[in-house]
């Protein structure tokens, strides 16, 4: 998400980590405005991998037939579509320091994201080496946040 409000960091009013915004204004006025500004963003850019993929995980289960319906075709093609284009994966730089961030947002998937911050026109842009999803065992689904998180 930091490449998606990269605008809006820079402008200083909001901050990201991973899933999570806290948006800063001095009116109310601007909060609001600033508030729809995001809203608008996740409407066109959000991407809930765990949610997409639900109808794909459940014919890992047993006692699932294995059936391509609609929806799971779907899931498929939009899963694929959004692995293989921007943001492109970078190449690890060994010189520069890794950043782990790890979430589970919900109570039914984790993830994380390996970045660097490579220098590119003189101007150092956050990267993404690579994404880490999965959704959870039923006894995992049961732990707490913290404990979730841990699992990655």
């Amino acid at each position: 998400m930091d490449t998606i409000y990269q605008e809006e960091i820079l402008e200083g009013w909001m901050v990201v980590y991973i899933d999570d915004i806290i948006i800063y204004s001095e009116t109310w006025e601007d909060h609001v405005q600033y508030i729809e500004r995001v809203l608008t963003t996740i409407e066109t850019t959000s991407n809930y991998f765990a949610h997409i993929t639900s109808s794909l995980y459940k014919l890992c289960s047993k006692d699932v037939v294995f059936e391509i319906t609609k929806e799971r075709r779907d899931a498929y093609q939009r899963i694929k579509h959004e692995l293989t284009n921007a943001p492109v994966l970078i190449f690890p730089d060994f010189e520069l320091p890794f950043r782990l961030y790890i979430d589970a947002p919900c109570s039914h998937a984790l993830g994380a994201a390996l970045h660097q911050r490579p220098v590119v026109d003189g101007e150092p842009r956050q990267g993404v080496l690579c994404y880490i999803f999965r959704q959870l065992k039923d006894s995992e689904a049961r732990y707490g946040a913290t404990q979730t998180e841990f699992l990655c």
